[in-house]
This record gives structure tokens, sequence and C-alpha cells, in this order.
């Protein structure tokens, strides 16, 4: 669904672009993290999916349509204003080269497109681009391309980051996102000033082996143009670092190549009979599960366990019951339904007590182990008056191995570092209004008179100087708007780069799109706008930049 904003502003002139300064104070911040793939198992599964099945799910996937075009007005005065002094954070490998000018107008590699799955359960994309952080693995990007503004969920769904992606090729492969960034009044009231987001991703990875059902090899790692030399994944040492729970090399050999893959609520069920599925387990040898928790309003329900429509998520909930109750330490030292319970995958058993089988007669039963299909065919009590819960979903995963006659199997192999790989913008706030600019992104779609302009498949780019803007509907008050022609939901997230330095593709990240308009009502799209990057975008990006991920393999 499109929300249709009212537009304003123009800045009483264009000033000239501020003097580029070393990082200098800047107003306190409030910023908010949300996990995307807290661990390497939930991660490695995040990748696996949009791998899996010839990449159906990254080629199928379309722009992202929430908040996105812009009806326009111009107002005389207002707009933003800087709360202290400019500031710059280098680009990466920029750090100590010099201010040139260039003529030609070379396309960043650090661009690319985040894909994840929207509030329709169907996946979708915008612009990114890769930024400068302490440990090269950071995504900047609207944010409303990471906070899931439709159903008011924490966060969208599987969120990967593939710089250079074009149909269906991944260059430098898919970075996971391991933690989004945002501004406390974009968290909680959807502020329309703070909509972006800095997001930590893990190493890349890129698939070495597909198999076959019968363990046939079929594919040796076409997308990756940066290292053949890898022995297809043999040398890799694949699950051998139990620091990050893959103690998988048990002494078979190469066959231990494995894949974590999704099931059903009923598949997991069936391989874990007589287990209640919300507890602890232990789990069948090859299987595990990835619990989260959710707020009470994505819960939406009066029972206390429900499968989703597609029979892959159970949600459950908990009553709180103090110190003693099922959140407290579990022998392990972490909570009952955390990250704990990846520990024991594929071990076939872990330390943590085993819950009973069977749901008891209080009201916050359990499903049993066989639970129906259909769950509002089972009994439930009302919705308690006085009793506080947590919320949880829990999804169930198998490991299938070379051969095993579970369909495809792929082999990821680490690719190393997003920044190593394709660089990282620099970062710049508090700079003064009618900078010129450039804008990298993925525009698609029509202007509304129908005309095709862009169709999202390769990186555009657009020049020209900021001015002030507002936009109410979105409670942007302070945002900046810079002339484009981009069109349609793919440019949301385009990079703005300030003093882009062409020969070496970088410059400073100084905005990010969050809607287009046409301004001159004459049904074609001329205004991208974007949040005012000011010292308080630096605090969350500061919360960000120093934040290490790691690999998924």
């Amino acid at each position: 669904m499109k929300r249709t904003l009212a537009l304003g502003g123009v800045a009483a002139g264009l000033l000239a672009s501020a003097a580029i300064a070393a990082p200098a104070a800047h107003a306190g911040s409030d910023h908010r993290s949300a996990t995307l793939a807290g661990t390497n198992l939930a991660a490695k599964e995040v990748a696996a999916f949009w791998y899996g099945e010839n990449k159906a799910n990254l080629i199928n996937a379309t722009p992202y349509g929430v908040e996105t075009k812009v009806v326009a007005k111009h107002v005389s005065k207002g707009g933003p204003s800087a709360d202290s002094k400019p500031g710059v954070v280098p680009a990466i490998g920029d750090e100590k080269k010099s201010t040139s000018k260039s003529k030609n107008v070379n396309l960043p590699k650090t661009t690319g497109k985040v894909f994840f799955i929207g509030a329709d359960h169907r996946p979708h994309w915008c612009t990114a681009t890769s930024v400068q952080s302490s440990y090269h693995n950071l995504v900047a990007t609207a944010g409303h391309c990471v906070y899931d503004t439709e159903s008011n969920r924490a966060t969208l769904d599987r969120w990967v980051f593939v710089p250079g992606y074009y149909q269906g090729k991944t260059p430098w492969g898919i970075y996971v996102g391991k933690t989004a960034y945002t501004h406390y009044d974009y968290d909680v009231y959807e502020d329309g000033d703070r909509d972006y987001a800095f997001v930590t991703v893990y190493n890349g990875v890129l698939p070495t082996v597909v198999t076959d059902s019968y363990g046939r090899d079929d594919h040796h790692g076409r997308d990756d143009h940066h290292g053949r030399d890898d022995h297809h994944g043999r040398d890799d040492h694949h699950g051998r670092d139990d620091r990050y729970g893959r103690d998988d090399h048990r002494g078979r050999g190469h066959d231990d190549r494995t894949l974590v893959r999704q099931i059903s609520v009923r598949e997991f069920q069936a391989k874990n009979r007589g287990k209640d599925l919300t507890g602890n387990g232990p789990w069948a040898q090859g299987t595990s599960v990835v619990t989260k928790d959710i707020s009470g309003r994505e819960y939406d329900s009066r029972r206390d366990w429900y499968i989703s429509e597609d029979g892959k998520t159970l949600y459950f909930r908990k009553e709180v019951r103090g110190r003693d109750d099922h959140h407290g330490d579990d022998h392990h030292g972490h909570g009952q339904y955390g990250d704990r319970d990846m520990a024991g995958f594929g071990q076939g058993h872990h330390q943590s007590p085993s819950p009973s089988p069977s749901p008891s007669a209080s009201p916050s039963t359990s499903p049993s182990a066989t639970p129906s299909a259909s769950p509002s065919a089972t009994p439930t009590p009302s919705w308690p008056g006085r009793r506080e819960y947590r919320y949880f979903k829990r999804t169930f995963y198998v490991k299938s191995l070379r051969g095993g006659g579970h369909g495809p199997l792929i082999v990821l192999k680490d690719v190393g570092r997003l920044g190593d790989n394709v660089g990282g913008q620099g970062l710049a706030y508090n700079q003064k209004i009618g900078s010129s600019v450039f804008v990298f992104g993925y525009p698609s779609g029509y202007h509304p008179d129908g005309n095709n302009a862009f169709s999202g498949a390769t990186l555009k780019w657009s020049y020209g100087k900021t001015f002030a803007a507002s936009a109410a509907a979105v409670k942007g008050e302070e945002l900046v708007g810079v002339k484009s022609s981009f069109t349609g939901e793919g440019a949301i997230g385009s990079s703005w780069l300030l003093q882009y330095k062409s020969a070496r593709r970088l410059g400073y990240l100084n905005g990010v799109t969050i809607g287009l308009a046409d301004t001159d009502k004459n049904d074609r799209i001329d205004t991208s706008v974007s949040p005012y990057f000011d010292g308080e975008t630096y605090g969350v990006y500061k919360a960000a930049a120093g934040n290490w991920s790691g690999k998924i393999v």
C-alpha cells in the first residue's frame, strides 16, 4: 500500500556548500537497536533462503511500495537547521586523501539493494549503500526499509544487503543484517525527520557448491568473481570453529557439508514426537529452533499458542511469574527462550531441562506434541485480565546432509567484510542547505503520466542542490529535497553523496531518499526528499559503527 504525503519546502535561497571539517561536537541522540539475525544459525538460514531455488526470491522480489509517492507544495519558510558544527566521517580508503574534482561519473561499488520479506509476506527490495565503520560492516538506507511501518512489527524479516545486484547476480556476495539502529523518534513515533537506519551486517557469503538430491555437484560459485581458487568449499573448515556454535565436524569428512533449512511445524513435530514445542528441548539430532521475543501487538491472539497460516511459525506466550519461572536462567546462563535454543543444534541433546510433552490444565497451556493445524479449533481461555505475558515466535530447522535426499544443497563460503570488498562511503552531517549532491539508486516504475522511465534493474544517478522541505503526513518538518527524475519504490533508500569523487567512487553520505514528489504537478516525478542529517543522525551512526558482526560460516 502506498501512502500519499503532502510535501512543502523551498529554502529562501540556495546557500553555498559548507566546507568539509573534521568531526565536531554534536547534539546528543537517543538511538534504538533491533536484532535482525542474532545468531550464526539464523543468519545462515537467511542467506540460504535467498540463494535457494535458483535465487527465485531474489529474482522475483519487487520494489517496496510503502510511503513512496509524495504530493508536493511549496512553502516560503521553515526547514532544517544544524544542531551543532558541521562534521564528516571519511570514506573507507579516503581517510588521508585530499578533495578533488572529476568530470566523469563512475558509479559507486558501495550501492546495492536490500532484500527482505514485507508485511504482505512477499520479497521486496530497496536501495542502500555501504558506509564507513570500525569493522567495515555497516549499511545505510531509509528507516522504513528496515522497520515495518506497515504492520507495526519491529523489523522486516530476512533482511540482506547485496551490493552490485543485477538480475540474480551477487558479485560480492550476500550480507545478512545482524542489528539495525535508528533514532528513538522513528522507532516510537515514525517521525519522518528520522527516517534513516544503519544496519550492521555479517561477512558476505557466496555459494561454493550446490548439489542435487543425489549429491552431484552442479554449481561451483559461478557468482563469485573474486575467489574461485577455494577448492569449492573443501578447505574452508566449515563448522570447525565452535565459538560460533557450529561444532559440526566430527570425523565425517567432506560429506559433512550441511544446509540448515527451515521446515514446517508439523515436519519438526514428526522428528520430535512427544516434545513440548514451546519448551527447551532437547531436540532430535539434526533439528533446532530459533526463538524471538515479539510484542503483544504482533502476537495478536487470545490463545496461548497458534500456528501461522503457512504452517512454518509457532507463536506462543508464557505467563510472567517472577524470577523463578520460565524466564529465569537455565543451567546455561541464558534465558530459556533466547539464543541458547541453538546451542544443541545437530548434537541431539543439551543440558537444559526437558518440559512436559503434554499441555497442563493451567491458563499458560502449551501445545501438545501433536498440535492441530487449525489452532482455532483448540479450546482456550479468554484473555486474562491482570496476567502479564511474554510473547514469542519460533521457527524450526533441520540439517540437510549431502546426498540426504532433501533436494538441492547449498554450501556457503565466507567472502570477507563488506567494506573490504566494495568500500564504504563517509558520512557528513550539519551541512548547509544548498549543497550539491549526487543521488545513486535503483529507480523503478512509472511517472504519474504513465511514462515508464526506469526499470529498477540497473544503478542510476542524478545531481542537484539541496533545498528545505517538509511532509506533514509523515511528521517530516525538517526534510531536505533535491531535483531528481527518479521514479518508483526502488529509489527509496538511495544514497545522497556530498563531494563525490568519481575517480575513487567515494564521497560523504548526506541523505537517503524516503519519498518522491511531483512538485510542479505536471505528472512527472521531479523531486526526491530525505531527512536532514544532523548531530542526532551522527549519534545513531556512531552507536552502530563500532559494533562487530563476524562470520556466519
